[in-house]
């Protein structure tokens, strides 16, 4: 997604455990984990503009993050069937040695289809729901699943890529 921004970038997995809280807001999780896991980065790389994003999917005051196992998978999307949920996504931009940082979300509306156990079976034996937030992609097999969706397709990919590139117009013109 960021080859589209036509940016260098290299990709540096932040190796942390993410923070869940009750009394947090999908969306304040989403940026609290952007941030560290952006900081975490730029202790290693302090003179680079540092991205990092972080997503969660929601239904009321229902989190989903990523399913421990098939079977939370299942329960996780039994959960979303034939109703509209929220998928929230942190951003954090961060120059550690500039003092420069910007944190933001953005939330975009995903409604199900109607699922019974066999279209559940049938999505789960084409993709791994293990490292996906609400254990679903919508680009892969979307289709069997999604309804319609009501803001950023790129947001529920994982990255909102035109409030990412209007952040980063921002942030080379200061």
């Amino acid at each position: 997604m960021l080859r589209q921004l036509r940016v260098e970038f290299k990709v540096v997995p932040a190796d942390l455990p993410e923070i869940h809280h009750e009394q947090l807001t999908a969306r304040e999780l989403c940026q609290i984990n952007a941030y560290r896991k952006a900081r975490f980065v730029a202790k290693k790389a302090p003179d680079a503009l540092v991205l990092a994003a972080d997503t969660l999917v929601y239904l009321h005051s229902m989190l989903f993050g990523k399913p421990g196992d098939i079977q939370e998978a299942y329960q996780m999307l039994r959960r979303l069937e034939g109703r509209s949920h929220q998928v929230v996504t942190g951003i954090c931009l961060l120059h550690l040695r500039g003092h420069r940082q910007a944190v933001f979300a953005e939330t975009t509306t995903v409604a199900f289809k109607p699922l019974d156990e066999a279209a559940i079976a049938r999505y789960l034996s084409r993709v791994n729901p293990l490292d996906k937030a609400g254990a679903y992609a919508i680009q892969e097999h979307g289709d069997l699943i999604v309804k319609e969706i009501t803001g950023s397709y790129s947001n529920v990919v994982g990255l909102p890529m035109e409030r990412l590139a209007a952040e980063l117009k921002s942030w080379a013109a200061t």
